[in-house]
């Protein structure tokens, strides 16, 4: 099996760096990817934490997208929940019109933060969480045609209007989710790094369900891992070791920075610590290089995909890089020439 390798980038703000540091590792590690021959490059979307950096990804992506070239770049993903239809489609037209055949434009649920920051979000609004089908329907209406959800919307028009619109996918880790976006004629993104259960039949019900739409004749979907690939095992797990402590301070309601390994080698974990740590480590694939592939490609072959997106998190940024560098390396990807 041929596989398409992706990035998803969540910004990370490293202990003892800034929001800043993080942007802009975020732009040099697009600008390696590029180069490296991934295929897509996606930004999410987080709020009310000084741990991760990326709250508006399509800001990001006009920055990201000017400093790379042919890259696809996107949102994994916009929580529209949030937000108005019509403003989000306005926001990615722009994009794609500065960007033409490059944006995607991923869609999620999921709140990015906890409920008061997502209360704040909604300002009063009681346009909830049970209207984001509709939303769904809207959005999709506005950039590629065919009937909104709202009847009142069907003469507005979303300009710019650009010459290739962007893919839109819906992201998810349950099968709500694989529902929806077989329903509406989507590619739909599963998230593995977050729910790390078996995707075999998530997918499965999503290609069963599948309705062929205006945007997409046959099913499409990929898996989003979490992995750290070093030269050695104990390189990948130590490396490993600040993520764990990262998921232990989050559950206890502590949002900060991303902790080094020094950091997490020095904290006194509690039993149920010990177990949340645990746990942590077993949402992602780490080790070295043959084992980071050779998982990747089983994940890949039981879930019938030809893609998968890799979201990485290191302390130290050049491990970071090196990590997708061995991957690619591993995976024999076609470099581009930055010429």
């Amino acid at each position: 099996m041929t596989l398409t390798l992706s990035v998803l980038d969540q910004s990370p703000v490293r202990s003892g760096s800034s929001a800043l540091d993080a942007i802009e590792e975020t732009i040099e590690l697009a600008q390696l990817a590029e180069e490296l021959g991934y295929a897509r490059y996606w930004l999410a979307e987080h709020h009310g934490t000084e741990g991760l950096a990326g709250c508006s990804p399509e800001v990001l992506l006009a920055r990201v997208g000017a400093a790379t070239r042919d890259i696809r770049i996107g949102s994994g993903g916009v929580m529209l929940t949030h937000y108005s239809p019509l403003k989000v489609a306005e926001n990615f037209a722009l994009l794609s019109t500065m960007f033409p055949g490059r944006i995607d434009l991923g869609l999620g649920r999921a709140p990015g933060g906890d409920r008061l920051t997502s209360q704040a979000m909604l300002y009063g609004s009681n346009v909830g969480v049970e209207y984001y089908p509709s939303k769904v329907l809207d959005l999709k209406a506005f950039l590629y045609g065919g009937d909104p959800a709202s009847a009142g919307l069907s003469r507005v028009k979303v300009t710019p209007r650009p010459p290739f619109p962007p893919e839109i996918w819906l992201l998810g880790s349950t099968a709500d989710s694989a529902t929806l976006a077989a329903m509406f004629g989507l590619p739909f993104s599963f998230a593995h790094f977050i729910n790390p259960a078996p995707p075999q039949s998530i997918l499965d019900h999503y290609r069963n369900k599948f309705t062929p739409s205006n945007i997409l004749d046959k099913p499409q979907a990929s898996v989003c891992v979490f992995a750290i690939c070093a030269e050695t095992k104990a390189e990948a797990e130590r490396l490993a070791s600040s993520g764990a402590l990262w998921r232990v301070m989050i559950e206890k309601g502590r949002l900060g920075p991303f902790p080094s390994p020094e950091e997490a080698e020095a904290y006194p974990y509690t039993e149920a610590e010990l177990r949340a740590a645990e746990e942590g480590r077993n949402r992602g694939i780490v080790g070295d290089p043959d084992f980071v592939k050779s998982r990747i490609e089983s994940i890949a072959s039981d879930c019938g995909i030809d893609e998968v997106m890799v979201v990485t998190i290191c302390h130290d940024v050049a491990a970071r890089r090196k990590s997708y560098e061995l991957l690619a390396d591993t995976f024999g990807l076609k470099r581009r020439s930055r010429a």
